[in-house]
């Protein structure tokens, strides 16, 4: 069952993990060197976001390198592209009430 991806990147940390991973794959290992908490807290984060489908992992060796998915997150901003829109139209309708305002 895919995770929530709203859920996902309302948590601070899991925002954070996605930033540093999508510089550049990392072991679970390498991303907990960057929090101040424990390995296995960090797991749990990198097992939301993969369950949501925003983590790809590679197997390498023993070793597991999680990488962004940047597929999943173009479905999120196709959603987002709607309210983006809405949001646009409403200042401009804002920017223009404001400017007949200061020329009276």
């Amino acid at each position: 069952m895919k995770g929530d991806i709203f859920q996902a990147i309302a948590d601070p940390t899991r925002r954070a993990i996605l930033v540093l991973i999508a510089a550049q794959s990392m072991t679970p290992n390498a991303l907990a060197e960057h929090f101040d908490t424990t390995r296995q807290a960090v797991s749990k984060h990198i097992k939301v976001l993969a369950d949501c489908e925003l983590l790809k992992q590679n197997k390498v060796g023993r070793e597991i390198h999680y990488c962004f998915n940047p597929d999943k997150m173009k479905e999120f901003d196709h959603w987002l592209t709607q309210f983006k829109k809405y949001w646009e139209d409403r200042f401009s309708q804002l920017d223009q009430v404001l400017l007949n305002l200061n020329s009276n």
